[in-house]
């Protein structure tokens, strides 16, 4: 799975990325919600089929991609997303400093 099409919504308060499974019904997706200059990405779904294939951490390299080159920080409330935070101290500086 090391070549997956990520496709982004943005709807200025909310989005996601997502990228289609083959097999699955639904999308792999990492959904997101703004704060201020900040988007909080809220919730992280793998479908049964492609879990353990890395596609999750994609998403989330999609995302930060996104922030690196837009300028916005990353809230990591979705535990998986804080997971990779933890794992990637090289992303310490895109990720938000929001009181909760």
């Amino acid at each position: 799975m090391s070549d997956i099409d990520i496709t982004t919504t943005d709807e200025t308060t909310h989005g996601a990325y997502r990228a289609r499974v083959e097999g699955a019904d639904r999308p792999a997706e990492l959904t997101w919600q703004a704060r201020g200059e900040a988007r909080v990405a809220t919730h992280t779904f793998t479908p049964p089929e492609a879990r353990g294939k890395g596609v999750a951490l994609k998403l989330v390299e999609a995302m930060i991609a996104d922030a690196r080159a837009n300028g916005f920080t990353i809230v990591p409330q979705c535990s998986y997303v804080e997971a990779q935070f933890r794992q990637h101290p090289e992303w310490a500086d895109i990720r938000a400093q929001i009181e909760s």
